[in-house]
């Protein structure tokens, strides 16, 4: 009887864990990435959720190096980002994000860095990320950085993209 309830206890501990576990996902292309993120808003009072956008911020600002390497000069769409949360406030949220990339002619017309600065239910700190981002640009560039997104149930992000120091080094 007492293995019978150990083994109980050990399987429904597993099964706990294994519902807590999030889901990502992020799938670029030629034209943006996709991806979404799905689980836990909070784990011990850091916003997991949130930290989905530096996933896809890394993941963007790969692909559009890749694309700039190999001639295809691309930059974010701005105005077509697309950004879901829906679940938000209810402790498990599914947070779908689309970044579509433009195609650009000149090659210093191109970004090829991407970040973000956002808030989960607060205003973002723009100024300050301004300020921490400064010093990855190349003389005389400034950032391009969108329109303040929302989603419904109050995730808020400024997207913003420049151009690489090393990779765009020659647009001066």
């Amino acid at each position: 009887m007492k293995q019978i309830l150990a083994v109980l206890i050990m399987f429904m501990s597993f099964s706990a864990l294994t519902q807590s576990e999030d889901n990502t996902e992020i799938i670029c292309t030629e034209n943006g990435c996709e991806g979404f993120y799905k689980g836990p808003e909070f784990i011990n009072g850091s916003d997991i959720a949130h930290q989905f956008s530096n996933k896809m911020s890394s993941a963007v600002g790969d692909k559009l190096k890749e694309l700039y390497k190999k001639g295809k000069y691309s930059k974010v769409d701005f105005f077509n980002i697309s950004m879901t949360t829906e679940g938000m406030g209810s402790g498990i949220v599914t947070y779908k994000l689309s970044i579509p990339f433009i195609t650009v002619k000149e090659k210093c017309d191109a970004y090829t860095s991407f970040d973000h600065v956002g808030g989960w239910n607060h205003k973002p700190s723009l100024s300050k990320r301004k300020a921490e981002l400064s010093q990855a640009l190349i003389n005389g560039q400034s950032l391009d950085i969108s329109d303040l997104k929302t989603t419904p149930e109050g995730l808020q992000e400024y997207w913003i993209q420049w151009k690489n120091k090393i990779v765009q080094s020659s647009c001066r």
